[in-house]
């Protein structure tokens, strides 16, 4: 059995490489795009949406339902490259730890 005081301190290292983790996912900034980039959607790490952009060639009354399938395409288009971000970020902390597949951390 190891000694107590050794596995605190690498319960300590490993609390603090979560919360620099934390504050680097947090940080992140993705975009999505759709219809050949006509629209596009910047998602912050917490999945808030922090942009978008629309193709002035698709601002017409005609094209609403179309520019409103492209919107909910861009944004699942960023976050999907947030979620594989984040499990990428995620993948270095968790080696040799157990952690299963699809854990998502409390953020």
């Amino acid at each position: 059995m190891k000694d107590l005081s050794q596995i605190m301190r690498q319960a300590q290292a490993m609390q603090a490489k979560i919360n620099e983790a934390q504050k680097k996912l947090e940080a992140m900034e993705v975009e999505g795009t759709a219809g050949g980039g006509l629209v596009k959607v910047r998602l912050s790490g917490k999945t808030a949406l922090l942009g978008l952009s629309i193709d002035a060639s698709l601002l017409k009354p005609e094209e609403a339902e179309i520019v409103e399938d492209l919107i909910k395409a861009a944004h699942d288009d960023a976050r999907r490259k947030l979620e594989d971000a984040q499990a990428e970020e995620m993948k270095g902390l968790s080696g040799g730890l157990g952690i299963l597949p699809g854990f998502k951390m409390p953020f």
